[in-house]
């Protein structure tokens, strides 16, 4: 390996995937630039960058919520200011794997909702449908514009010891995240000025504006009011919220701000009531409606749903959505490309145990230390029993816990996530990382923003990259 003070100490791990190194301990050729950068340059000045990378951060307010940290609940976004590189190639194939994802997954949610030809010929049991807490049979028979539900989605990726990209998980609902992408390359841009046009760097900066696009097509109207309805200001997104409303020019509005009259929604303004034709809306389904879900929500609007069915209003992503990024469902997606499709998967699924499954619960317990265990139901990184770190006690705690309900989770075999490179304590150290690429779908078909959000496991070891469980992120620079 090169000998530059940086690199003295990277200690690649065993039998796993380096995005720098291949196994040769050679520089794979999508670093080479870079690393012909950071041997030109010493580590005090880069950690000179790191801190203008803060302080920039500091100057956004572009944090996150931790609900479980005593220190208080407001944190900067840790950022690593190594790039994670990705060719041209293998982006083709996640551009591919995804398109093809979401295509299956859309019909899947229009078949649910309406003649469950899916259920009636036999690929994915009933039961597993109408128990899912994500199934809205509010939403059953209603047709929705341009018969798209998921306009906007996060699908998780990592890289696993062989190379290749599997699916971790699919965020269909409300997926956040793209806010720290767009932050993530300005900084970029600030540290390492004329290095992303030299590497052939695809931008992702115009993602707000096919975002607005996409929106605005979806409606009838020439000129349709989109609006963005947030949870408020205690919500972990709501940086991203704010973000995503300033950069596309479009009104941020929380459920006082709206009202449903004759079947219509308005925005509340100091000149009266003004129509709303598309709502973006970062509130979860059971908070969206008082009167058809949760009566004691705040956060949403009485009547929306009366609205949206009558087609007086567009809400994206399409209510219900979650049926389909359900962990339980996430096992069957494979199936479903086959069967709407008639093709074969092209990015895979990784390996799902189903608990519900009295066999597959006893080869899981007997190989505990190397699984881990999921609900179903579960986001952020809580909730998770890590095998080969969890002691007996908590195992058995654990397992008592899904003895109860097992069909609230699932267990997946412990993955060599991916490690990259990043700039620690003034030298480079590999750390686990996953990708979430951002796709939207609208009436032009589906466009993936050519990058996405690497999450970055920063403590020394851990597999676990999100933000709110000690995680960071990293530029994605996806090359021409």
């Amino acid at each position: 390996m090169n000998k530059n003070n940086l690199f003295s100490s990277y200690d690649k791990l065993p039998n796993t995937w380096d995005e720098m190194y291949n196994d040769n301990a050679e520089f794979r050729v999508q670093y080479e630039q870079f690393v012909e950068y950071l041997k030109n340059t010493s580590p005090e000045k880069l950690s000179t960058k790191e801190e203008l990378a803060k302080q920039l951060f500091m100057s956004q307010g572009v944090t996150f919520t931790v609900y479980n940290n005593n220190e208080g609940i407001e944190k900067i976004f840790p950022f690593d200011i190594v790039p994670r590189i990705i060719t041209a190639e293998e982006w083709d194939k996640i551009e591919r794997g995804i398109k093809q994802r979401l295509k299956a997954l859309n019909l899947f949610i229009k078949d649910i909702y309406h003649e469950q030809f899916i259920i009636k010929d036999g690929i994915i049991p009933g039961e597993l449908i109408f128990s899912c807490p994500y199934f809205l049979r509010e939403m059953k028979g209603v047709n929705v514009p341009h018969d798209i539900y998921v306009h906007i989605s996060g699908v998780d990726l990592i890289r696993n010891e062989d190379g290749e990209f599997y699916v971790l998980e699919d965020n269909l609902r409300t997926p956040s995240g793209v806010s720290y992408m767009l932050e993530n390359r300005e900084i970029s841009k600030r540290l390492f000025p004329g290095i992303l046009p030299k590497n052939g760097v695809r931008s992702v900066s115009n993602y707000p504006n096919f975002l607005y696009r996409k929106l605005k097509d979806l409606s009838p109207i020439v000129n349709p009011n989109v609006v963005l309805l947030t949870p408020g200001i205690y919500n972990s997104a709501y940086y991203e919220h704010t973000t995503l409303a300033r950069l596309m020019g479009i009104e941020l509005v929380e459920g006082n701000d709206l009202v449903v009259k004759d079947h219509f929604v308005y925005m509340k303004t100091t000149n009266g009531l003004k129509q709303v034709d598309v709502i973006y809306r970062r509130v979860d389904d059971d908070y969206l409606d008082p009167l058809e879900f949760k009566a004691e929500s705040i956060l949403g609007v009485a009547g929306i749903m009366a609205a949206y069915r009558k087609g007086n209003v567009i809400i994206v992503n399409a209510p219900g959505t979650g049926i389909a990024d359900d962990k339980a469902i996430y096992i069957y997606v494979p199936d479903m490309i086959r069967y709407y499709l008639g093709e074969e998967p092209i990015l895979k699924n990784i390996k799902t145990y189903q608990l519900s499954k009295p066999v597959e619960l006893e080869y899981v317990t007997q190989h505990i230390r190397e699984m881990v265990i999921k609900k179903t139901d579960g986001s952020g990184g809580y909730g998770m029993l890590m095998g080969h770190e969890a002691s007996d006690e908590e195992i058995k705690d654990y397992l008592d816990t899904v003895k109860k309900k097992p069909d609230g989770f699932i267990a997946q075999p412990i993955l060599k996530l991916s490690t990259a490179p990043c700039f620690i304590d003034g030298k480079l150290s590999p750390r686990c990382i996953d990708l979430r690429p951002f796709a939207l779908s609208g009436v032009d078909g589906v466009d993936i923003c050519p990058g996405g959000l690497t999450r970055v496991a920063l403590k020394k070891g851990s597999l676990v990259v999100n933000s709110s469980q000690g995680g960071g992120s990293k530029d994605t620079w996806v090359l021409k």
